[in-house]
């Protein structure tokens, strides 16, 4: 009798301990929480027409509504020289004419990131940002010519959404937008275009945005963001917030994901 009572409070506690154990084990092996992909935003030097003082924060809003993105601003572009094995992603947002660029070791730094699988992401006018290094072209796909009509009048235009599949696409359809529409691009460097707007003043087409690959890195690039509402415009920080993910490596979220400012 002891034992027939023994194997049953034997069972009984096997019985309250079994939900624990299985809940355990099932603990064990659940996929610990993603980690953040780190997005270095490079500004901080710019000539007097573009308030980087201004549009860098809104940038850097409008990409960190993602969750998933963190997001560091120097605002020293020679930091490109030091390590940036810590990010998977590079925006660029400054250029100067008057000012020589990051140098030598900035230029290696960038190259190599990229090369080796690090995105990079161009904001407006950073397509001039390494004027005097001809590799720049192959990383950037496009560059500022001088040479060239630079851009529209400052105004309103549409921009054409030509591949919607695309993961930096996602959500957007066609838009306007106050900004530069830019026409002084110049290279023959395989592009992908995603976005183009026509001229007032030539009535051409122009890329607004457009991606490529360099070694092992994806690159995006777009010529819009002028200032502070161009920044703003919700399509537009859309773009970018997209491009940081994609060029990090991961899909876009949807809008409903968001988190704060930049939706």
């Amino acid at each position: 009798m002891y034992r027939q009572r023994r194997v049953q409070r034997c069972w009984g506690h096997l019985a309250v301990l079994l939900p624990v154990i299985l809940t355990v084990g099932c603990t064990t092996h659940r996929p610990a929480e993603a980690q953040p992909r780190r997005v270095l935003l490079v500004t901080g030097v710019d000539y007097p027409g573009h308030k980087w003082v201004e549009t860098a924060p809104v940038l850097a809003r409008a990409i960190g509504a993602d969750a998933r993105l963190q997001v560091t601003v120097t605002e020293t572009p020679a930091d490109l020289a030091g390590d940036l094995t810590a990010y998977d992603t590079t925006v660029l947002h400054f250029m100067d004419w008057e000012v020589p660029d990051p140098g030598p070791a900035a230029r290696a730094g960038l190259e190599r990131f990229v090369r080796e699988g690090g995105g990079l992401v161009l904001v407006h006018f950073a397509c001039g940002a390494f004027q005097d290094w001809p590799e720049f072209v192959n990383i950037a796909g496009r560059v500022w010519d001088p040479e060239l009509r630079a851009h529209d009048p400052y105004g309103e235009f549409q921009v054409h959404i030509i591949e919607p599949d695309h993961p930096t696409m996602q959500g957007l359809e066609d838009f306007s937008t106050v900004d530069e529409l830019y026409t002084c691009l110049a290279g023959d460097v395989p592009i992908h275009v995603l976005a183009t707007a026509t001229s007032k003043v030539d009535h051409q087409d122009y890329p607004m945005a457009f991606v490529l690959e360099y070694g092992q890195g994806r690159v995006f690039h777009s010529v819009l963001g002028h200032d502070v509402q161009a920044l703003e415009n919700p399509p537009v920080a859309a773009m970018f917030r997209n491009a940081a993910a994609w060029t990090a490596g991961l899909a876009p979220v949807s809008a409903g994901a968001l988190q704060g400012q930049g939706k």
